[in-house]
């Protein structure tokens, strides 16, 4: 990586709004702990083990995950591998869906079944109380639809008064949802589909920057062109690095409230997603860069 490399961004740190949870900027989902397609168990237990624990060891302390992955599969490889937890350790789950034996994913957003999803995560990751719980709104497509969530808030704000769960975020949502949201109680983080090719969000992402709120970009890898990959490969060649490196790079650059979670099942592929961490891109590549996003379709 030739570009100036002087500070890693690894080592900047992010604190969620209104709590005492410092996370490290690039932090580690844990979906593809799972079985293929997100089903049943790893091929190679030990080695999701052995990933979960090299991620810590080289200072990870956000791990993203979901008791519907597996379902229950990735909770119950991250207590395996990691408890008890270290101090500073944030573990950020997510409800909304449930996993039929089918292995589809379904909604599940109803009172009921919000509750029962908490308390599932409560018992797989070995829990008294989670640090941050995401409503991921589940649409009949790929990205958020409008509609209310006041219903679903509302039953996270209650739980949180009990003192199952400590903070409260929203995935897969609008700007209208998030407002809606923050009506209803405080929101800490805002999970959706974003990165170099997919920019609906940069709107979005600039007011939670003002309100100090966490952007959590998901899929943050997917969705290039021929045309939009072979730009980012480029890029990547002249610095040096992989494509994927300079895509997760580009996410922390674009706003100082961003946190990745990118996911993998190989201790080589981690340590390269964590090393994009190293790498700073200047401003006339972040402009190259940036002109992905206009490119028309190959």
């Amino acid at each position: 990586m030739t570009e100036t490399m002087s500070e890693a961004t690894l080592s900047r740190r992010f604190t969620f709004p209104g709590t005492s949870l410092t996370v490290q900027r690039i932090g580690y989902g844990a979906m593809q702990l799972a079985g293929p397609g997100v089903w049943g168990p790893p091929k190679d237990p030990d080695g999701a083990v052995a990933v979960l624990r090299e991620a810590l060891a080289a200072g990870v302390n956000h791990i993203d995950t979901a008791d519907f992955y597996g379902p229950h599969v990735t909770n119950q490889i991250i207590r395996q591998a990691l408890h008890p937890y270290p101090a500073g350790l944030v573990i950020v789950t997510k409800l909304g869906a449930r996993r039929p034996p089918d292995g589809s994913w379904q909604p599940a957003s109803l009172p009921e079944e919000l509750t029962v999803g908490v308390h599932d995560n409560l018992r797989n990751l070995g829990l008294d109380a989670l640090d941050i719980v995401n409503y991921r709104a589940m649409g009949s497509g790929h990205g958020p639809e409008d509609g209310s969530i006041a219903e679903q808030v509302t039953v996270l704000a209650d739980l949180k008064r009990k003192g199952l769960l400590r903070h409260i975020g929203v995935s897969n949502v609008t700007a209208a949802q998030v407002a809606e949201a923050q009506t209803i109680t405080d929101i800490v983080c805002v999970q959706n589909n974003f990165n170099l090719a997919q920019r609906q969000d940069d709107a979005l992402i600039d007011d939670l920057a003002r309100q100090g709120i966490a952007y959590v970009p998901f899929f943050p890898l997917g969705g290039f062109t021929p045309l939009q990959s072979s730009t980012l490969s480029a890029v990547a060649d002249r610095l040096g690095a992989k494509p994927m490196q300079v895509a997760l790079a580009w996410l922390l650059h674009r706003s100082p409230n961003i946190l990745l979670i990118p996911g993998t099942s190989s201790v080589a592929h981690l340590r390269e997603n964590l090393a994009a961490g190293q790498l700073t891109l200047l401003p006339q590549t972040l402009a190259e860069l940036d002109r992905i996003a206009a490119a028309p379709e190959a």
